[in-house]
């Protein structure tokens, strides 16, 4: 029925469209995809998401669900009849667990985001931080296990999938290797066992494309301001 449709907002290199995309694949649930142009936003992004004007955005039932954290909680709890497509444990105390790593995941990119600036001055200051971030995401939050939350994937995965993919262009262009298999191999194993899944394989950005957009990115946050 048009008024159960579910709509997504997105914008193709965005690795937090791509949580939303992911979740929304691994639930069966089947959407519209609307690609934004950033230069030249849709009213309907306007009108949805009128603070931010960013992606994602999903749309179900006419009424707009923003922040990609909040997104994946939505469609949790939204399409929540399938045990077997749970992304969030059934016991109370596991999902806090999390919840906690999912809130964790934006001070990593905050670390990351400053690796990804980095300059031949800091570079080496940057590269430690980020390295001593992913190591606490790899022996406190991800253990010995296959995935955060056990055998299969779920919301901690998916809040995280951006380091098994979008990490790699960051890295080339810094040219320092943060996330190796010889100093953090079992969230190095992370990263090949999540994009070996179908749900994931079949829904990445292409890499070269990828790398083309996060140099123009990286020199855009890089380039002194143009004087007036």
């Amino acid at each position: 029925m048009e008024e159960s449709k579910v709509i997504v907002h997105g914008f193709w290199a965005s690795a937090y469209v791509y949580r939303v995309i992911w979740a929304l694949k691994l639930k069966g649930v089947k959407y519209d995809y609307i690609e934004e142009d950033f230069s030249n936003k849709s009213q309907s992004l306007l009108e949805y998401n009128p603070v931010h004007k960013k992606v994602p955005v999903l749309v179900h039932r006419g009424r707009p669900v923003v922040e990609s954290s909040v997104i994946l909680e939505y469609i949790e709890e939204t399409w929540s009849d399938d045990p077997l497509t749970s992304l969030l444990p059934s016991d109370a105390y596991e999902r806090s667990v999390a919840r906690f790593w999912i809130d964790f995941g934006q001070q990593v990119s905050r670390t990351l985001f400053a690796f990804f600036l980095s300059s031949d001055e800091n570079k080496e200051t940057t590269s430690k931080k980020a390295r001593e971030t992913l190591e606490i995401i790899q022996e406190q939050a991800l253990g010995g296990k296959k995935f955060f939350g056990g055998n299969r994937l779920g919301l901690v995965d998916l809040s995280y999938g951006w380091l098994a993919h979008w990490l790699e262009p960051i890295q080339e262009l810094v040219n320092v290797k943060v996330l190796e298999p010889n100093t953090l191999p079992t969230l190095y194993r992370w990263t090949i066992d999540f994009k070996h899944e179908p749900v994931i394989k079949d829904n990445l950005p292409d890499s070269k494309a990828l790398l083309e957009h996060t140099t123009r990115q990286r020199k855009k946050f890089t380039s002194p301001p143009k004087n007036n």
